[in-house]
């Protein structure tokens, strides 16, 4: 289970957004990273396990020909390929690609803006690695960006681009690395509710289309096989990723979602969300039906959320 562990001083306050959390644990050098959007600046935390040593460094958001840009930063994610940690910042101008300890930015992606103001606004966010050496990222259009991203150097390219979205990308997860062999690796969700299930490679294959019902999908996950979907309802839905089979869903908070995370060999789900709430869930599966089924656990946890501030974390 969960123990809430000595609190870590932040340089800003948090966005309202969704996902506005990246957490990479370094086991060699027993350092964990944490990164937080606050507007134009991603604040990263770096801790060391015995909770005695902390440094902080701030990333701004670029882009080109300005000295200091104001374009808000959406999400701040870290990417574990096999071969390397990076880590991705999207923004209204483009996508940032750092070393996992921020200190260089390896690659930077413009997004194609128009030249008068529309109603469509543009921006990037979703974020996945993929496999042994893809980055996957959303941007408003609906449209998926795929970065071919070599073992080290600064060489990434934009290999594919992915357009069965016609809403906004919301979030993305993956499933299965390296030489493990999964039917379908990768999910996207947009503004819509429409989830999208695809199987890398050398060129994306999309496996299902799952309908959503006009509630954005906030955030999205992908557990031996099953998708595990948070939306703006309050709700989880649990579908068979290459069928579309609804297996379960549950009203599992008052308000929006804002966040899933996933222990995979424990089946233990976390589900955050603007009701100050962060709810325990365990997955299990069902051999003799392939089914899953998800059970409320007696822990919760009290989050005190304003917006614009980052929660502190309570047992209740």
């Amino acid at each position: 289970m969960y123990h809430k562990e000595k609190s870590i001083q932040i340089k800003n306050s948090a966005s309202a957004l969704y996902n506005n959390l990246g957490v990479l644990r370094i086991a060699p050098r027993r350092l964990t990273y944490f990164t937080v959007v606050h507007a134009n600046v991603v604040n990263m935390v770096s801790a060391s396990w015995d909770g005695l040593n902390y440094s902080h460094r701030q990333l701004q958001s670029k882009e080109p020909n300005v000295a200091t840009s104001t374009s808000l930063i959406m999400q701040a994610a870290f990417c574990a390929l096999p071969s390397r940690d990076l880590l991705v910042v999207t923004s209204q101008k483009g996508i940032q690609i750092y070393e996992s300890d921020g200190s260089i930015m390896v690659y930077w992606h413009a997004l194609d803006t128009p030249e008068t103001p529309t109603a469509q606004a543009v921006f990037a966010r979703g974020i996945s690695a993929v496999r042994e050496n893809y980055i996957c990222v959303g941007i408003s259009s609906g449209a998926i960006l795929v970065f071919d991203v070599p073992s080290k150097g600064s060489n990434i390219t934009l290999s594919e681009v992915l357009e069965e979205h016609k809403e906004s990308i919301t979030d993305m997860a993956a499933e299965c690395s390296g030489s493990q062999e999964c039917i379908a690796d990768l999910v996207s969700a947009d503004d819509g509710g429409n989830l999208c299930v695809w199987k890398s490679g050398e060129e994306f294959q999309l496996l299902n289309n799952i309908p959503g019902f006009d509630m954005s999908c906030s955030s999205v996950k992908l557990w031996k096989g099953t998708v595990v979907a948070g939306y703006g309802t309050g709700q989880i839905r649990l579908y068979e990723a290459v069928t579309g089979i609804l297996h379960a869903e549950v009203k599992a908070h008052a308000r929006w979602i804002y966040s899933l995370d996933i222990a995979p060999f424990s089946g233990l789900l976390l589900s955050a969300a603007e009701d100050s709430l962060v709810r325990v869930w365990h997955l299990s599966m069902t051999p003799e039906t392939n089914s899953v089924e998800v059970t409320a656990l007696k822990t919760q946890y009290k989050t005190f959320l304003t917006v614009d501030s980052f929660p502190q974390v309570l047992l209740t």
